[in-house]
């Protein structure tokens, strides 16, 4: 087995995320440094951080309402709120399957399984992620369009996106949703200021087959078995 695939399967991270821990040096096989592509056995002594590493036979995915103002990460050396804070009684390592950006909120999910993780971040999967949008000013049938069909961005052009629900917002600007498959950091603000938008309020509602529905900023729930299986088939 890949070194990369044990530790997503020992919950540390996904395989991605592993495979820099790895090269940052962090990693040992048998007390000697590791290195990236080797293979290791049920057997072998595999430590992070001088810390063995065992594979977790229980394997969960929780959806949680991450709420403004915190960061989508294990720590901050800031000392701002971490999305950990909400799920650190738990008796698992968990890590977020992707972010939200500081000042957005929604539906997050967090995980313990290191291939569902990777599957739904790899970008050729394209797993939907729908967002509720306020905006300032008024979006032109113009504006709208370019963010259908695409706008360019300084990282190339994104893909064909869905909006809709469009309507004058109670703060004087334009609420839409949004649909998109594509994971680049900010997105969506980036979108929005490429036609000449700034971002007031951004909420991500739904994930592949999944409804934040009626959760609460801070509140978290697991996902049904049911809901799992529909994210793989995503």
């Amino acid at each position: 087995m890949r070194l990369q695939k044990f530790m997503a399967d020992c919950g540390v991270a996904s395989r991605r995320a592993c495979e820099q821990i790895i090269t940052d040096g962090r990693v040992t096989v048998n007390g000697i440094p590791a290195v990236l592509g080797m293979s290791v056995e049920d057997r072998d002594d595999v430590r992070l951080d001088g810390k063995r590493l065992k594979p977790q036979e229980e394997r969960v995915v929780l959806m949680l309402y991450k709420p403004r103002g915190v960061v989508s990460t294990s720590s901050d050396e800031a000392g701002r709120r971490t999305v950990q804070e909400y799920v650190k009684e738990l008796p698992y390592r968990l890590y977020n399957v992707g972010r939200l950006d500081l000042n957005s909120e929604g539906l997050l999910l967090l995980t313990n399984d290191g291939e569902l993780a990777n599957h739904l971040m790899h970008p050729r999967f394209g797993v939907n992620k729908t967002y509720r949008v306020v905006c300032d000013g008024t979006l032109s049938a113009s504006e709208i369009a370019t963010l259908t069909n695409g706008v360019m961005l300084d990282d190339g052009i994104t893909a064909p996106a869905k909006v809709a629900n469009i309507r004058r917002s109670t703060t004087g600007g334009t609420a839409f949703s949004i649909t998109i498959h594509e994971g680049r950091n900010r997105q969506i603000r980036r979108m929005l200021e490429a036609i000449g938008h700034l971002t007031l309020r951004l909420k991500r509602e739904a994930y592949g087959n999944l409804q934040l529905g009626e959760l609460k900023p801070g509140q978290w729930r697991y996902l049904t078995k049911e809901e799992i299986d529909g994210l793989r088939k995503s």
